[in-house]
Order: structure tokens, then sequence, then C-alpha cells
């Protein structure tokens, strides 16, 4: 079984910056493809970042590209995303994921940390 466990939410203000922090655990998940997903109010999910198991590539959407980073340490057991600047509009629920299957423009995960908050004031 694998675990994500988010950190970093919370209250913010736009031009600010911000790094969320993803833990992973569980057999296994240094080989896994990891990602970030967001949900805000009265919208879908929607995929924001992904990176390769080795940390070689990464992939964002347009509308995100410029501002979202995402990273992992180096013994691949915690994936980060920075975001800088922040806007309003990135208010919503941050989704960790692992193991991202290629999905047209977006991924499948199969694994999926619980959401964090993130509150962004203009």
């Amino acid at each position: 079984q694998v675990q994500l466990v988010e950190s970093g939410g919370g209250l913010v203000h736009a031009g600010d910056s911000l790094r969320l922090s993803c833990a992973a655990s569980g057999r296994t998940k240094s080989s896994f493809s990891m990602g970030w997903f967001r949900q805000a109010p009265g919208k879908e999910r929607e995929f924001v970042a992904a990176i390769t198991a080795t940390g070689a590539h990464t992939h964002y959407p347009d509308s995100v590209k410029g501002r979202f980073a995402i990273s992992l340490d180096d013994d691949k057991n915690t994936v980060y995303l920075q975001v800088d600047p922040l806007e309003p509009e990135d208010t919503a629920v941050y989704y960790c994921a692992a193991d991202l299957v290629p999905y047209g423009s977006s991924y499948l995960p199969n694994y999926w940390g619980q959401g964090t908050q993130v509150t962004v004031s203009s």
C-alpha cells in the first residue's frame, strides 16, 4: 500500500509564493511517477503538475506553466509543488498523486493523498 500525506496549505496572499509537500510511504514508492491535482470551488479536479520517478522530466498544463514547479527530494520519497506568484484563482484543495498513467493531456493516478486546502486572498 502506498500512502501520501500533503502539507503546507493554508491562508496565503496573492503575489506571494507557496510550497506544498507530499510525503510518500509504502512499497515500491520510489519507482512511481508523482504529481499534483487541484479542485477549486465549483470546478472539476484538474491536473497541474507531474514528474517522472527519477525527476528527469516534468509536465505542466498551459494554464499553470511559468508559475508552478514540481520537484523531488534526493531519496524520491517527497514531492514538492511551488507556486510563484500565487493568484486568487489558485484557491483550491490540492491533492498529491502517485503512479500516474497518461490519459489524454492528463493522467489517471493509482494513488491519492487526502488533500490540503490552499486559500489565496486578493
